[in-house]
């Protein structure tokens, strides 16, 4: 029955490799307790993947899409576009600075994400107390 399934799977995801991923994900899906959409007729959990890819049960693009989700490490989050930031207004005179000037600086200020997400890139840094001399 499984070879007619796969023939069958074919005319659907011509990809036989895009075919045993999506098959892969959702006889996963089916073992974590999703609902079938076929009758199980005491087959196990790949082939009712196939029977269900088979008879257009499941919608291809939305598995391709839940298993694209399920492999990505970092999601992507919309965020809005940032806004134009002020220019810091420089003194009339800029070779000549004084403690009234202190003022008028205008600090960035950074969310507590944004300095996390700057920190995930830096390498990890050495503890104070240890040393690289007995590597």
């Amino acid at each position: 029955m499984a070879r007619v399934t796969v023939e069958d799977c074919i005319q659907k995801v011509p990809n036989r490799f895009e075919l045993v991923l999506l098959a892969g994900h959702r006889a996963r899906s089916i073992a974590q307790g999703s609902p079938l959409t076929v009758d199980r007729d005491n087959d196990k959990n790949p082939v009712v993947a196939l029977r269900e890819i088979a008879d257009g049960t499941v919608d291809k693009d939305d598995l391709s899409e839940d298993l694209i989700h399920s492999m990505q490490k970092y999601v992507e989050v919309d965020e809005p576009e940032p806004e134009t930031v002020p220019q810091i207004a420089l003194p009339a005179n800029p070779t000549k600075f004084s403690d009234s000037d202190d003022d008028d600086v205008v600090f960035d200020r950074m969310s507590e994400e944004d300095l996390l997400r700057g920190l995930e890139g830096l390498p990890p840094a050495e503890s104070p107390g240890s040393s690289r001399s007995g590597l």
